[in-house]
């Protein structure tokens, strides 16, 4: 079995489309889709269209449990200007993805951590910033599931790690936004250094699962012309150098 998968899209269709011709050409049995796929000042309402014409088994990130809070106004302005481009049809769409998913009986996605949407897999943030997270921090927040392979996302970092039991955990980085700044636990920024899409291919072999990671090419300065015209600087800093 190939798996290709996706996550952190943030509405960078170009990005999308770029990734979805890459698997096209190396291939895969499935595409999963790790949630935070629309919120951002890109292409909001494209990028749904786009995801429910594919019907990708998917579920949902902490920016779709955001987008579907009853008043706007008290939004961050990624999921502020993506709610007000979606469609009744598109926020019904994303009310019905699961916070979680089995893909087979030991392939379990999930987009922060089993437990919670906003925390890091892979990663840990103190004080002093944002480090690789420990095997034993990282064998805790796998706690007790019982999976071969758990992919995971919401940190835009490609990262892998194989516990000591065998199971593989894998975040697959980010389609469309390669860099951003939070305050969730403490202030951090999360950086790839270039503006390519990522995805993951991983592979079940007769020793187990294999990540391969791939970083791809777009047209990543018309995105950035896109967030500038849409009144964020940032978001175009970090789309043209995968830099804040």
């Amino acid at each position: 079995m190939k798996i290709a998968a996706l996550s952190d899209i943030h509405g960078n269709l170009p990005a999308l489309e770029a990734v979805l011709d890459d698997i096209g050409q190396r291939g895969a049995d499935v595409v999963v889709n790790l949630g935070d796929m629309l919120s951002g000042p890109l292409y909001p309402s494209q990028t749904a269209d786009r995801l429910m014409q594919l019907g990708l088994p998917t579920i949902r990130g902490n920016h779709e449990r955001q987008l579907l809070a009853a008043d706007p106004s008290r939004m961050g302005p990624s999921d502020r200007f993506a709610r007000a481009a979606l469609s009744r049809a598109h926020l019904a769409w994303v009310r019905e993805l699961p916070a979680t998913l089995w893909l087979e009986s030991d392939v379990l996605l999930v987009h922060g951590t089993p437990q919670d949407d906003l925390s890091y897999f892979l990663e840990t943030v103190t004080a002093d910033g944002c480090r690789t997270a420990t095997h034993g921090e990282v064998g805790r927040r796998a706690a007790d599931v019982e999976a071969t392979l758990i992919l995971c996302g919401h940190t835009h970092l490609q990262r892998s790690m194989k516990l000591a039991d065998g199971r593989l955990i894998v975040n697959p980085g980010s389609v469309g936004l390669p860099a951003y700044e939070d305050s969730h636990p403490f202030a951090h920024r999360m950086e790839t250094g270039s503006p390519h899409a990522r995805y993951a291919s991983i592979t079940r072999t007769p020793d187990g699962w294999e990540a391969v990671f791939r970083t791809v090419e777009y047209d990543w300065h018309a995105a950035a012309e896109q967030a500038a015209s849409n009144g964020r600087p940032d978001w175009e800093a970090a789309l043209r150098t995968g830099y804040c």
